[in-house]
């Protein structure tokens, strides 16, 4: 999994440290909802069954780098 030197950073932050690499490569495979920001990033959302969260994960716009990833409290699946 690529990622960027921001999100390796980020995902040492305590609210982050949990979220493991298989996560976030099944929310980017099969995401709930995809949209792509006006900077050519693209947001993806994903439920993880195991916490009972949704996660959101920013990727570049080369659509396979991974740029954040963090546990989205505002989406709720239908938004």
């Amino acid at each position: 999994m690529k990622t960027t030197k921001y999100f390796d950073f980020r995902r040492k932050q305590p609210d982050r440290k949990d979220i493991i690499d298989e996560w976030i490569r099944r929310v980017i495979n099969a995401p709930l909802r995809r949209e792509i920001q006006s900077d050519g990033r693209i947001k993806v959302w994903g439920r993880i069954e195991e916490v009972d969260k949704f996660l959101r994960v920013i990727l570049l716009a080369d659509g396979s780098t991974v740029h954040n990833a963090f546990f989205d409290r505002g989406f709720k699946g239908d938004n």
